[in-house]
């Protein structure tokens, strides 16, 4: 009898093509149709309609005036009058560019809740790869213990093999069925989460291998990168430059209002038409905007700051376990591969130099090992995902 299994089949489970793209479809359609998102884009909308509602005119005022003399010769007057009122021309020239600027803080505070879902489906995806791969791993467990079982059988009937021995094929056969009904709840709870995050819709992930990603191997290149095209700095600049803009219009809100307007007698027998002004003096309205307007720049500022070194001590973390997982994975695969040791195990049982148990120690141990590699990979997958998630 001979009992073929070759460890680096794991690794190289099915030669499908277009992984990324299928990934990259799927996150594609998690970006059309999840629920939070689209929520977001309309509450982003909202803001965007707010910030442009302080940069008109203001309602014009029309006013009529009835008066009713005394004695009753005197007669009566009416007077309707017309105005309207505005501020300095810088405060609206200031209020223009700040709705661009508040327009490009919630597109970017929309990038960041995007990303962070995106982020999560794609950690499901590569979830999901792990996932079959440990199925493989344990197809190959069970054809192996299934062709054990049929030649132990045959060897019982002969009576050239005990009970126990039989005994303890059948209850690793248990153990892997078991652990096969477990992965394939897993992958079904996983499938659910991908429904979720895509609105309740079902979608198709047959996942088979990760997509490739090259590991980046200048740190200082990498993070510089990754800090710039992060999202969630870039809305704090953006707050930053809005605090900013907001100092020049509060100090452009000092310089008076103005009103203009129309009056005309309806009422008495001499008709006068004229034009009325007006100018209010901004003594009270505005104290301390100026001096609220610049405390938030300089907490702005710091929170920038802040946030730029904590991001990047998070890069530096994931860059340091990635490339330790790396040199973990390339020590597992070489060693898988030079010893074939299950290869060896399978001779030394049917020439009868291991007996059973002692077989099923040494497997499984080559069998945790190869379980290992899979955890390892999924953990470096998901890290390199976290440390390119700026490029969802």
């Amino acid at each position: 009898m001979k009992l073929q299994i070759i460890a680096l089949t794991i690794f190289c489970a099915v030669n499908v093509t277009a992984q990324d793209n299928s990934i990259e479809s799927i996150l594609r359609s998690i970006e059309k149709n999840n629920k939070e998102l689209q929520a977001c884009e309309q509450l982003t909308l909202s803001k965007k309609l707010e910030a442009a509602t302080g940069n008109t005119l203001p309602d014009p005022n029309v006013s009529y005036e009835r008066k009713w003399g005394k004695p009753a010769s005197i007669g009566k007057t009416g007077e309707l009058s017309v105005t309207q009122s505005f501020d300095f021309p810088s405060v609206y020239f200031y209020k223009n560019q700040l709705y661009d600027l508040k327009s490009d803080l919630y597109e970017q505070q929309r990038l960041t809740i995007r990303q962070q879902i995106l982020s999560n489906a794609k950690d499901v995806c590569l979830d999901l790869v792990s996932l079959f791969q440990q199925q493989r791993l344990l197809d190959l467990r069970l054809k192996n213990v299934q062709k054990l079982s049929a030649l132990y059988q045959k060897r019982l009937s002969s009576g050239d093999a005990n009970i126990l021995e039989t005994n303890k094929i059948e209850l690793e056969l248990y153990n892997i069925r078991t652990q096969m009904r477990l992965v394939e709840t897993d992958r079904n709870n996983k499938l659910k989460e991908l429904q979720t995050l895509n609105g309740n819709i079902p979608i198709e992930a047959d996942l088979y291998d990760y997509p490739p990603v090259e590991f980046p191997e200048d740190f200082e290149i990498y993070s510089q990168e990754a800090i710039a095209a992060d999202p969630e700095l870039r809305s704090l600049e953006n707050e930053l430059k809005v605090a900013r803009k907001n100092i020049s219009l509060n100090k452009s809100l000092w310089f008076p209002k103005f009103e203009i307007g129309y009056v005309r007698e309806v009422e008495s027998a001499d008709k006068y038409n004229g034009i009325s002004f007006g100018i209010s003096i901004p003594l009270f309205e505005n104290r301390n905007k100026i001096k609220q307007a610049k405390a938030l720049t300089g907490y702005t500022q710091t929170q920038i700051e802040n946030t730029r070194l904590q991001n990047l001590s998070t890069l530096q973390q994931l860059y340091d376990q990635a490339h330790n997982l790396r040199t973990s994975m390339q020590e597992y695969n070489r060693l898988l591969q030079s010893q074939k040791t299950l290869s060896l195990l399978n001779k030394a049982l049917e020439n009868g130099q291991l007996s059973m148990i002692e077989y099923f120690v040494e497997a499984n141990q080559v069998y945790e090992s190869m379980q290992n590699y899979l955890q390892l990979e999924n953990q470096y997958q998901k890290i390199l995902s976290q440390m390119y998630r700026y490029k969802l």
